[in-house]
């Protein structure tokens, strides 16, 4: 006769719900509670004084951390080795700038000598572009402009409105230029073409190289007379005259006798289209040499 299985539960597939609602408390929690209700004092472990240790280790830590942010450095600030960099950049900058003049000024001879035989048309021609490029020093009369930061105190005036922006020297600039400057330099930075005035913070650039200031001095080679008269036609004097009322920025005029203006150096090759000589200077040529 086969034996009767004993009855399955109801509920023995809920193993994990059985076992939380006939046993609700942790295995650790049901062994203290006997040991209180024997009369045995639990025993506390180490685990309260480890939690001690690592406070008190953390609180050290901590306090000697504020003690050596607050004390005073011995090196360098961080604004003393970056002010070094920046000299040393603009040294290392200037130093290839004046190779980059020195080079040009050799390219510029050893094409004299080449062409002051062969093709002296060619000649004038590359030494005008090289005065208009800005490849090529200048000198001669001219004219020059300074406009210089207020020092004044003026009530209720950003402190920015009473400096030189890089929008006035634009303005005085491009009136120049309309009144036939032949070369110009701000701050002893030779504009050309490309060049550009602009605004970085509160530095003026022109070209990237920053311009010192209070005082900032344009210098324009020309006719001083023509271009004064030219100069007064245009609206860059009722600007300044505003500049001065308005935000006390100082400005003056004066003709100079010899102005010498730097070379930028060679300038890149943006066009160029191969030279073909004209037919008929060919033939003109060849008949003079035929005997």
């Amino acid at each position: 006769m086969t034996g009767v299985p004993p009855a399955r539960r109801p509920d023995a597939s809920m193993t994990l719900l059985v076992e939380v609602m006939e046993k609700p408390l942790d295995a650790g929690y049901a062994e203290a509670a006997r040991r209180r209700a024997e009369g045995e004092v639990p025993s506390r472990g180490a685990g309260p004084l480890l939690l001690l240790l690592v406070a008190v280790l953390l609180g050290l830590m901590t306090v000697a951390a504020a003690q050596q942010l607050r004390a005073p450095s011995e090196g360098p600030s961080a604004r003393e080795v970056l002010e070094q960099e920046i000299s040393e950049r603009q040294a290392s900058a200037e130093a290839l700038r004046a190779q980059t003049v020195a080079l040009t000024e050799e390219i510029e001879q050893l094409q004299a000598e080449a062409l002051s035989a062969a093709d002296q048309g060619l000649l004038d021609q590359l030494r005008l572009d090289g005065v208009v490029t800005g490849a090529t020093a200048v000198s001669g009369p001219g004219l020059e402009l300074t406009l210089s930061d207020s020092d004044a105190d003026l009530g209720g005036v950003e402190p920015s409105d009473t400096r030189v922006q890089a929008v006035d020297l634009q303005t005085v600039v491009n009136a120049l230029w309309a009144s036939g400057a032949e070369a110009i330099s701000v701050g002893d930075q030779r504009l050309t073409s490309l060049s550009a005035i602009r605004h970085a913070g509160e530095a003026i650039l022109v070209d990237l190289v920053p311009l010192p200031g209070p005082s900032y001095v344009v210098r324009a080679i020309g006719d001083p007379e023509g271009m004064q008269a030219a100069y007064a036609r245009t609206g860059a004097p009722a600007y300044t005259q505003y500049l001065s009322s308005e935000w006390g920025i100082g400005s003056s005029m004066n003709p100079v006798d010899e102005i010498d203006l730097p070379s930028v150096g060679g300038q890149g090759l943006r066009y160029a289209e191969p030279w073909e000589p004209d037919v008929e200077d060919s033939v003109e040529d060849s008949q003079e040499e035929s005997p």
